[in-house]
């Protein structure tokens, strides 16, 4: 990832940040005015969507630094080490707002329900949808760990909104109970959407398999002079794709050849396979039987 492509996920983190943070305080504090269980939680998922982002702009800040000696590989998965701190307030935010919500079971207070609550949520949500399809669509063209974790929790945000308009609905109609089960269920939500990151995060983390083998073994098999390929090994980000793999020569091939041959195969992968930056290739002679 470019210098170029670090400070357009920065403007963006930025960007959202703002939204986030102004949808956050405006329905927390309203949430908290009417004694609306479920806006007061849907603000507070809101507010750890933009306390994400402050997390994303860490993480991009020490995912920017150059190789150097300590780190020949450089430091992209500072990035993807930052949606964990994502997932941790997410899971936090959850605790909080079930256990309020638990609270409220034994203690129910019935919102104050307007129509000045009801336009509020419905311009939150079309905000919340306008940042979610930008910020995807960023995290995609930018291959940003960050971009796209994040866009799961504004995700999540989406669906906790849609349940608040709903609940004020129950409440207006006589069934203020569903406030508080909506909270719970948003905090149920919030931890889904936290273990979504964390897998997505542990599989680039603990090196799980970045590309298909047969991608691989697809694009080495059409490079002349390779008669085979096996024990193919791919793992980092979708920016940043190590190669491993061993492939089978005709056993006259000459040392000069055999190396020519690993710079063709390897300049193959990165033509045709985006996000593949470094290859290692393994050369073995072929076995007559």
């Amino acid at each position: 990832m470019t210098n170029d492509k670090f400070k357009e996920i920065r403007r963006i983190l930025i960007l959202i940040l703002f939204f986030n943070w102004l949808v956050a305080f405006t329905k927390l504090i309203y949430g908290l005015v009417t004694r609306s269980a479920s806006m007061a939680a849907d603000g507070v998922h809101s507010f750890a969507d933009g306390a994400s982002n402050i997390i994303g702009l860490i993480g991009i800040w020490a995912a920017s630094k150059p190789v150097d000696e300590d780190h020949p590989y450089g430091h992209k998965k500072y990035e993807t080490m930052a949606t964990l701190g994502i997932a941790v307030m997410l899971f936090l935010a959850s605790f909080d707002i079930i256990k309020d919500a638990f609270l409220r079971l034994f203690h129910p207070v019935v919102p104050e329900v307007s129509a000045f609550s009801f336009g509020l949520m419905v311009i939150t949500f079309i905000i919340n949808v306008i940042v979610m399809r930008y910020e995807q669509r960023k995290g995609i063209e930018l291959s940003s760990d960050i971009l796209a974790c994040d866009s799961i929790h504004t995700k999540t945000d989406i669906f906790v909104s849609s349940a608040v308009i709903a609940t004020l609905i129950s409440t207006k109609i006589g069934f203020p109970i569903l406030d508080t089960l909506v909270a719970i269920a948003i905090g149920i939500l919030i931890v889904k959407s936290g273990f979504e990151i964390l897998k997505k995060s542990s599989d680039i983390l603990c090196d799980g398999e970045a590309v298909k083998k047969f991608r691989i073994a697809r694009v080495v098999n059409k490079v002349s002079g390779v008669k085979s390929t096996h024990n193919i090994r791919t793992r980092g980000r979708k920016d940043d794709v190590h190669v491993d793999l061993h492939v089978i020569v005709d056993t006259r091939m000459h040392v000069d050849t055999a190396h020519d041959l690993s710079h063709k195969i390897s300049e193959a992968l990165k033509e045709k396979i985006p996000g593949v930056t470094d290859v290692i290739v393994h050369i073995e002679p072929h076995t007559r039987k």
